[in-house]
This record gives C-alpha cells, sequence and structure tokens, in this order.
C-alpha cells in the first residue's frame, strides 16, 4: 500500500455488539496500525475504565481482533483517509465516506453503530442520505437498518472539553443499552 492511500483497516464481523465509527484515522494511529494509537488519545482508558468490557485490553495492534472476537466491538471511520486533525478533511471525503459506512452498518448490522462525537454524526447525516436531526448526547432518534445510534464525546486531546471520567460515565451508559448489554453476539464468546 502506498504512504499516500494508507489508511486503518476496518475491524468488522456480521452482529457486532458495537460499532465504534471515528470521524477518520489519525496519522499516529496509522502508523502505529490500531485506533486511537494517539497516547494522549483518552479511548483506551476510558474503554478500560467503563463497563463496556469484561475484562481490560491493553491498546496495540493485537487489540483490534481481540475486542472483536471477545467483546463485539468493530471498528471504522466515517471518511478513512488520515490526517493530522479533521480540519484537514474536505466535503469530498464526506461525500464517498458517509455512504460507505452507511452500507457497512446495514450490511453487518451492529447492534449499536457507536459515533465518537458530534461532528463525526452530523457528517454522516448530511452525506448518507439520511433525515437530519440534531445529534445530541446519547441515544439517537434514528437508526440505520436495525442498528442503534449512540453518540459520546470524541475522546481526542482537542476536546479537553470533556475530562476522562465524563467520557467513562458515557460509554457506562452506552454499556447500559439493551442491544448493548447483551454480551453474546453470532460468531463470539460471551
Amino acid at each position: 500500500m502506498s504512504r499516500s492511500s494508507a489508511t486503518l483497516p476496518d475491524v468488522l464481523a456480521p452482529g457486532m455488539r458495537l460499532l465504534s465509527i471515528g470521524l477518520n484515522p489519525s496519522l499516529p494511529s496509522v502508523e502505529a496500525g490500531f485506533y486511537f494509537a494517539n497516547p494522549r488519545n483518552r479511548f483506551w482508558k476510558a474503554l478500560n475504565g467503563s463497563r463496556l468490557l469484561h475484562k481490560a485490553v491493553a491498546p496495540g495492534v493485537d487489540a483490534m481482533p481481540q475486542l472483536l472476537q471477545r467483546e463485539g466491538i468493530g471498528f471504522t471511520d466515517v471518511v478513512k483517509r488520515p490526517t493530522r486533525s479533521g480540519a484537514g478533511l474536505r466535503a469530498a471525503d464526506f461525500r464517498a465516506g458517509a455512504p460507505r459506512l452507511r452500507e457497512l452498518i446495514e450490511h453487518y448490522r451492529p447492534r449499536c453503530a457507536w459515533f465518537h462525537g458530534k461532528v463525526a454524526y452530523g457528517a454522516f447525516l448530511r452525506h448518507a442520505g439520511l433525515a437530519s436531526a440534531e445529534a445530541v448526547w446519547g441515544l439517537q432518534p434514528l437508526t440505520v437498518g436495525e442498528s442503534v445510534i449512540f453518540v459520546t464525546p470524541n475522546p481526542s486531546p482537542a476536546n479537553a472539553a470533556y475530562s476522562l471520567q465524563d467520557l467513562v460515565d458515557w460509554y457506562d451508559r452506552l454499556a447500559q443499552l439493551p442491544a448493548v448489554r447483551a454480551r453474546r453476539f453470532p460468531g463470539g464468546a460471551r
């Protein structure tokens, strides 16, 4: 893969409990080969501190298949083009990425599509041909196919308005959704 086309691969399986959806891959994540790899990003600390997992996982390349197989948690992005920050994305990126993401959600049918941030969710709505609604934190009124949608604050270090504890609290709320609470999923462990 050429450097200009390098990105993070999707981590997907039919019937996932959760599909974690970021805005787009960061350059440190692409370099490291796993999602949320920037050491200042609070995703891994919040995930491990929440009730979403029955056992903590160490951040790294091995965490991706482990989370998918053990916990039913997959990963993707609205846009697959990596940038230094979200400000580096163009409208064309969203026009290509949002319909692709909608197709993934409809095909893989995760119980819950989990968006990291209102920016990611809003961009998805605008460019995926879905009814536009104002994004709020938590459970959204809209579904994509059979998948409910939940929005939590972005764990990026650029989003300092939300503390690590705020993120853990939102992840705990996500863990309490009936669709997410059930551990069993096709092809995975309990």
